[in-house]
């Protein structure tokens, strides 16, 4: 038979389970979404370099707009992380550690 503290250790475990693949899940999640955006914008580059040539405004074309969103989009991605792990897993973890 188990003792009290040998269940609480048991919940404690799958607690910190459940809490680690959540943040696996989110940062798997955040990295795709990276990674599509980098390698979406580089297989325009190499592939469809008129597309990319398109003036939009003297001295702006589409390749340096979708560039510099590839930029704000890693900022705001990292952004989305920090906004997730202060408001449920920072919580999480301090609930588990008292």
């Amino acid at each position: 038979m188990l003792s009290p503290d040998r269940i609480t250790l048991h919940e404690e475990g799958e607690a910190i389970a459940r809490l680690s693949r959540t943040r696996a899940r989110v940062a798997v999640a955040l990295s795709l979404v990276m990674i599509a955006m980098y390698f979406g914008f580089m297989t325009m580059f190499a592939f469809a370099k008129p597309t990319m040539g398109t003036i939009l405004a003297p001295g702006l074309s589409l390749c340096i707009l979708l560039g510099a969103g590839v930029i704000v989009g890693s900022f705001v991605l990292c952004l989305v992380y920090v906004v997730w792990a202060n408001r449920f897993y920072d919580p999480a973890v301090r609930l588990l550690m008292n």
